[in-house]
Formats: structure tokens, C-alpha cells, sequence
């Protein structure tokens, strides 16, 4: 049986509690890495976690929510997790840790024509950067005193870079790429610095048994060690989403 998409519930509002020994998986729509059509829920990272999954024996739902939500009910669930979930400092003792399934860019993207020039992330300071909210590249430069206006949701920051609320916009170059081919913004709006990148990991509850931890470690273990993980990878290396794709928040 296919895992089960849950509908969204409010911010504050806790899920159900999953059938003994299963976990609750949160996770966001931010493509290529997570993907939905309808209940399907696809994507270099819920590809790998269904894998790792199946084998280390463990049943599961997967839940597509906005990711504050996904990461402060994870917080609070004692049989939950979220992904993927950039591993910093500030979080390690927060959660259980599988991973990494994938790395990820940290990425400025501004206009073609912008009058000044970025060498180092200090060069960034003054301007204004769109971001994402909750996203941890957003958290990152907002605790270094950067000035970050986030939105909602991360498609709309293209939007504002062309209408000059914002001087730059951080994401990653898998995410920025397809995006600005399907708003036609390709070649107007570039890449100008990458300053840093990060590793993501499916994030657990500390209250998720070690037993269980270790299962799912050794099994991510095993889809690096026999290439279903880079065969996963190469997958999606060519994505380009669909303006209907685009659009979903």
C-alpha cells in the first residue's frame, strides 16, 4: 500500500498519533527535491526516504504542509520526523539525524544588469534578499544582521527581483534554474554568488527510538554504498517544472 498523504491541518493543530512503531513524516513542496501530484509525493529526497524506509522495515505517512509547520510539529511529535532539513549548529541537539541525502547550495540570485558586484557573503550586507520563511538559509543571514524579506513561498521572489523589492534572492541552483526557465526569466535574472553549502538530512524527533534510528541509518547507508542514491540523484539532475508544477504553493 502506497504511504498515505494526510491533509494539511492548521499551524498550531497536532496530528493524530501514527499506529504503533510507524513514523509520521513532514515534509514542504519546494522542487526538484519534494514534489506532489495529487497523493503522490515524489523528489530526490522522499525518493531516498521511501527507500530507506522499505528497508529498514519501518511504516510511514507522508504529510506535504508549509514547512514551519512541518518542522514545529516535528518538534513537538514524538513519532515524527521532517525532511529534508538543512544540519546546522543551532538544531543539532534539537533532533535524531538520518542522513545526509543530499547537499545543498546556498545560492544569491539578482538581476543581469545589477550595478554592484558580489565576491563574499559580507558583500551582501545593506542589500535586500528575498527569502523563504523558515528556510534556514533565510534564519542564517537574518542571525548575521543581513536584511531578509521572506515570503510565504519561495516562487514569488523571482517576481519581486524584477519589480525591484528586493536586490537578491537566496535558493538553491537546482530550485532557481527551473524556476526562472519556466517564468521566462532565464539570463534576466543570475546567479551571482554561491557562499556556502550545507548537507540535509531527514530530521527526527528526539523521542524516535535509537533501534529505529539506527535501521534507517544503516539502510541510507546501503542505497549510497549499492548507487540507488546517486541513481536517484541523476534522476532529477535534468528537472524543469511545469508552469501548473510552478505554481503549487
Amino acid at each position: 500500500m502506497p504511504p498515505k498523504l494526510l491533509l494539511a491541518l492548521p499551524l498550531l493543530a497536532l496530528p493524530l498519533a501514527a499506529p504503533a512503531g510507524s513514523l509520521q513524516l513532514f515534509t514542504e513542496h519546494t522542487p526538484p527535491d519534494i514534489m506532489r501530484d495529487g497523493e503522490r509525493v515524489y523528489g530526490i529526497s522522499p525518493d531516498k526516504v521511501k527507500e530507506i524506509m522499505s528497508r529498514a522495515g519501518i511504516n510511514y505517512t507522508i504529510e506535504v504542509t508549509a514547512w514551519r509547520r512541518a518542522y514545529e510539529v516535528t518538534l513537538r511529535t514524538p513519532d515524527a520526523c521532517v525532511f529534508s532539513t538543512s544540519r546546522t549548529p543551532e538544531r543539532e541537539a534539537l533532533f535524531k539525524w538520518v542522513g545526509p541525502l543530499r547537499e545543498v547550495d546556498w545560492t544569491f540570485y539578482g538581476l543581469a544588469d545589477a550595478t554592484f558586484r558580489l565576491t563574499k557573503l559580507e558583500d551582501a550586507k545593506g542589500l535586500r534578499i528575498g527569502g523563504y520563511a523558515g528556510d534556514v538559509r533565510a534564519q542564517y543571514l537574518q542571525a548575521r544582521g543581513f536584511t531578509v524579506d521572506t515570503a510565504g513561498d519561495n516562487l514569488s521572489n523571482p517576481r519581486k527581483l524584477v519589480g525591484k523589492r528586493i536586490d537578491l534572492w537566496v535558493a538553491s541552483i537546482a530550485l532557481a534554474t527551473g524556476v526562472l526557465e519556466n517564468e521566462g526569466l532565464a539570463g534576466k535574472i543570475v546567479p551571482l554568488l554561491t557562499f556556502h553549502t550545507s548537507r540535509a538530512y531527514l530530521a527526527c524527533n528526539k523521542a524516535v527510538p535509537d533501534a529505529q534510528i539506527a535501521a534507517l541509518s544503516a539502510a541510507m547507508a546501503e542505497i549510497v554504498k549499492d548507487g540507488t542514491s546517486a541513481a536517484i540523484d541523476r534522476k532529477y539532475a535534468n528537472w524543469r517544472p511545469s508552469r501548473q508544477a510552478a505554481s503549487v504553493p
